[in-house]
């Protein structure tokens, strides 16, 4: 294998091909774990762990694709040179000792308190996401249909598309949180769960068991998986799994709940996202009963409910103190009594951006903005649009029509006091000459003298969203499936959703679907950048991106509609 990696350069590999092989080998594995042939799976899985492509693609995972590709492990190696990385693929063994991973503090957001990450070696972390190539289709064949965090083809919209799918008639709701889930699950239970052959075990406990170095201190790992690992979401998921189905089982057994049809315990909905749940029953005593039995099923794996963010409340109505409805995911969820006129059932169920959601963008923007007092309009427009963008992308699929517009006024505002501190000796007519013009139907459009303009939270569009079908998998080989939902996701934007449609989820440059979260951006035909009409824009994978620049192969162009958002979607432009 050495000097067949050494007849080629990184440039020279064929990722098409690469890709296909990689994924032909999980769709199998995904297969034979669908119909229980763990035989099989581990055979395939020893294949994939041996295979000179999926050695290739891990390492390019975490030296191109992965955005925090330059955070340095213990042994300060950050960004690689091309040989550098066929090296690294070429040392990719299981048999690899593990190091242990530096530990980094990062603020939780809106909070002072820090939550730990800890950072691997980059060896380590392409020998984690070998490892996660083969492990993962296994358990996405296993996975429960309600789980949707951390896994491929999902997100949190497909969540909240569950829980609104759920509460078609008022009901009890437990919103909890499992207290500090990466860092106190126990590494026995786990191992056991995974099921796996001795190597993959070992080596997986190496990891586990490594430690972590924090200020120079070296401190035992003797539970949790380390944030900021590859492989440690999909360990979490795998800690977790089997929640719904045994508390469904323990209930259907004692006899409070019944099967209703084909479909055991349809009403009784446990729908989780990574260590977030809600349970959703009629009934109040069944709910506390999942409760307690969730409390005694997470004490197995060294687990427990955070108090403070578990509540147990009624969708409808006020319930112990508690009033209607529940945040989740930055979701508020809640029934609210109408007129027979606006609906027969005497209620209508909504789902809005959380109050505590609008505070903390409001106090993002606000900040921001203190921040920038002395700089210019553009500046300002580039910094704030990706905020205002992401925000309403992500809480675009739900009612949010006025609270937009409502943000969008307070965002006006708070441009203008910007704007007055900046001029404090000019009028206001001056002021709105200089920074305030015409766009469209919009007269006081937040627009510089170059045409570059602040898209305010009203023109963002609602677009529902189509929850995944329970069982789907991006391992099952449905491409029909998998190309329609291409272009879909909410937190898309609309130029980049338009040119996936047209591209049929598939890169222009490698012909490859973009799966997961690959990283997708725009090429400019010509090379120019400010160039943005829609003849010149093609959508391709970021190391593909990389390549057609270092390379300078053509690329094909896609014929699309004309855009509504600009350049990276960073800021808008009357070129357009």
């Amino acid at each position: 294998m050495s000097r067949a990696l050494h007849r080629y350069e990184w440039g020279d590999i064929q990722w098409k091909k690469i890709q296909k092989a990689v994924y032909k080998l999980q769709k199998r594995i995904y297969k034979a774990s669908e119909r229980g042939d763990s035989l099989a799976v581990k055979k395939l899985q020893k294949l994939m762990l041996k295979s000179k492509a999926a050695k290739l693609l891990a390492v390019r995972k975490v030296t191109q694709d992965n955005r925090g590709k330059r955070t340095p492990g213990i042994d300060g190696k950050t960004a690689l040179t091309p040989q550098q990385r066929l090296e690294v693929s070429r040392q990719l063994s299981i048999s690899s000792k593990a190091k242990p991973t530096r530990r980094v503090w990062i603020p939780k957001p809106g909070k002072t308190e820090k939550r730990p990450l800890g950072i691997p070696t980059i060896d380590d972390r392409a020998l984690q996401a070998l490892v996660k190539l083969a492990l993962e289709p296994e358990w996405e064949a296993k996975f429960e249909p309600n789980s949707y965090g951390f896994r491929p083809g999902r997100s949190a919209h497909d969540a909240i598309e569950a829980i609104f799918a759920s509460i078609k008639i008022p009901k009890y709701v437990l919103d909890a949180d499992i207290s500090q889930c990466f860092d106190k699950i126990n590494h026995g239970v786990l191992l056991d769960k995974l099921g796996t052959f001795p190597a993959m075990r070992r080596l997986i406990k190496a990891w586990l068991k490594g430690g972590v170095i924090d200020n120079g201190v070296f401190q035992k790992t003797d539970a949790g998986t380390p944030q900021g690992g590859v492989i440690s979401p999909l360990l979490a998921n795998i800690a977790l799994h089997g929640m719904e189905n045994d508390i469904k089982n323990a209930l259907l057994k004692s006899g409070e709940i019944t099967k209703k049809g084909s479909n055991p315990v349809a009403s009784l909905s446990i729908i989780r996202y990574a260590d977030d749940f809600v349970v959703v029953y009629p009934k109040l005593e069944i709910v506390e009963k999942c409760q307690v039995l969730i409390q005694e099923w997470l004490n197995k794996i060294g687990l427990e409910l955070k108090d403070s963010k578990t509540s147990l409340v009624h969708t409808l109505n006020e319930h112990e103190n508690q009033p209607a409805g529940f945040d989740f995911l930055g979701f508020n969820v809640r029934q609210y009594k109408v007129g027979e006129h606006d609906s027969k059932r005497g209620y209508k169920t909504l789902i809005k951006p959380s109050n505590k959601a609008i505070k903390t963008h409001l106090r993002k923007l606000k900040s921001e903005l203190r921040g920038m007092r002395g700089a210019t309009q553009d500046a300002v427009i580039r910094k704030l649009s990706p905020i205002i963008r992401g925000w309403c992308n992500y809480y675009s699929t739900v009612v949010s029509s006025k609270i937009f517009d409502k943000l969008g006024d307070l965002l006006y505002k708070k441009l203008w006091r910007w704007a007055e501190f900046r001029h404090h000796n000019k009028g206001a007519q001056w002021i709105k000459r200089k920074y305030f013009r015409a766009h469209g139907k919009f007269i006081w459009m937040f627009k510089s003298e170059d045409g570059w303009f602040l898209q305010p939270h009203g023109m963002y569009k609602i677009k529902r969203h189509t929850k995944v079908k329970g069982i789907k998998s991006p391992f099952d080989g449905d491409r029909a499936y998998w190309s329609s939902r291409a272009g879909k996701h909410p937190l898309l934007p609309e130029k980049l959703s338009k040119l996936m449609k047209v591209q049929n989820g598939k890169c222009s440059h490698c012909g490859l679907s973009f799966i997961g979260n690959e990283i997708m951006e725009l090429h400019h035909l010509d090379g120019n950048h400010k160039n943005n009409k829609p003849e010149n824009l093609t959508l391709v994978h970021g190391h593909c991106h990389d390549r057609i620049h270092r390379t300078g192969m053509p690329v094909k162009h896609q014929e699309i509609e004309e855009p509504n958002e600009s350049e990276r979607f960073m800021f808008g432009s009357e070129d357009q």
